[in-house]
């Protein structure tokens, strides 16, 4: 039995997903949890875990996994872009632009983070690409 090329596509978005949040998450770790909010340690550490689970998913070959990585791929692009990309704006900013004395923001954080992006959206890309391989397109009358 031969795998659809979207399958093959989804589980490498899956695992290059996977390194880009390791990746991001140790540019937080070399910068230190005191240079960001409580909120912005409880998101990332949410998204981490639905991300895992999501990648656990494809990897299983669940019927649901498209639908989980369009749901954290998209979604974690966006709130990623919102917290890094926007000059500070509240608690779940930790702005590269206008970054808070001390924050340790570097050339490596600004590319794990556009990485992360990136590979964020290539797992919600893949998700609506596998989505749309599976569901047959009925044409009207």
């Amino acid at each position: 039995m031969t795998v659809p090329n979207s399958d093959r596509v989804l589980r490498w978005s899956a695992v290059i997903f996977l390194l880009a949040v390791a990746i991001h998450g140790a540019d937080h770790a070399r910068r230190g949890t005191e240079v960001v909010s409580t909120q912005i340690q409880v998101a990332g550490t949410i998204q981490a875990v639905l991300g895992l689970v999501t990648v656990i998913l494809v990897l299983m070959r669940r019927r649901w996994a498209p639908y989980a990585t369009i749901a954290i791929g998209f979604a974690s692009a966006f709130l990623f872009a919102a917290a890094h990309l926007l000059p500070s704006w509240g608690v779940f900013s930790d702005s590269f632009l206008t970054p808070a004395a001390g924050a340790g923001v570097t050339w490596f954080s600004w590319v794990t983070a556009l990485l992360e992006i990136a590979a964020d959206l290539v797992f919600g890309w893949a998700g609506v690409q596998t989505l749309r391989r599976r569901i047959p397109v009925t044409e009207p009358g």
